[in-house]
């Protein structure tokens, strides 16, 4: 499927978040990427308080995204509010899509915040993936961050790892938890003991 048909808004800004996904330094974040948020979205649908609000924000999430800068989310929920701006959208709708995009700077949505659980759901789930794609995935995590030399890269990302392990929960919604919980949970174990093996 065409991915820009799966565009909520002006063709015009669909075509330019497509390209921003498109960009050579990306090996995880790229469309692919954006396409199984929005899979996972559609899956957890009826979860939402609005489900076309998360799957605007999942277009917005990674649209600025530079490995080595902490401030991704915080650029992208600002595009988002920028392009947002010069469309028919309410301005709470825009705002709430903004939320939402600097949500899964931490992956942490408050208790009753249906669509932000909806979205780091669906953003978390590759941590859920078969054995083969997760450690294609995590390859191309490394990928992005190879400007880090191997012993520090180890190290943050075990760090990254232990906090998500340590978390009483990775997934948000009911159904996030009954299908990914216990496979992201092995996976992100087997991935510690393999770095801490290296």
């Amino acid at each position: 499927m065409n991915l820009l048909t799966r565009w909520l808004g002006p063709e015009v800004l669909g075509a330019d978040l497509i390209r921003r996904y498109g960009e050579p330094h990306r090996r995880y974040h790229t469309a692919e990427h954006l396409t199984e948020v929005l899979d996972r979205i559609d899956e957890l649908a009826g979860e939402a308080g609005d489900a076309d609000v998360v799957r605007l924000a999942a277009w917005f999430h990674d649209a600025v995204y530079q490995p080595l800068h902490a401030d991704n989310e915080e650029r992208s929920a600002v595009l988002a509010e920028r392009m947002l701006a010069d469309t028919d959208l309410p301005a709470e709708t825009v705002a709430e899509v903004a939320r939402l995009v600097r949500m899964t700077a931490a992956h942490d949505p408050e208790p009753g915040d249906r669509n932000g659980a909806v979205l780091n759901d669906a953003d978390l789930a590759i941590l859920a993936a078969d054995p083969e794609r997760y450690a294609a995935y995590a390859a191309a995590v490394r990928e992005e961050y190879a400007a880090i030399p191997d012993e520090a890269f180890r190290q943050g990302r075990a760090d990254v790892l232990r906090a998500l392990l340590d978390a009483p929960a990775l997934f948000r919604t009911a159904p996030g938890r009954e299908r990914w919980e216990a496979a992201a949970r092995h996976n992100l174990k087997t991935e510690l003991m393999l770095l801490a093996a290296r």
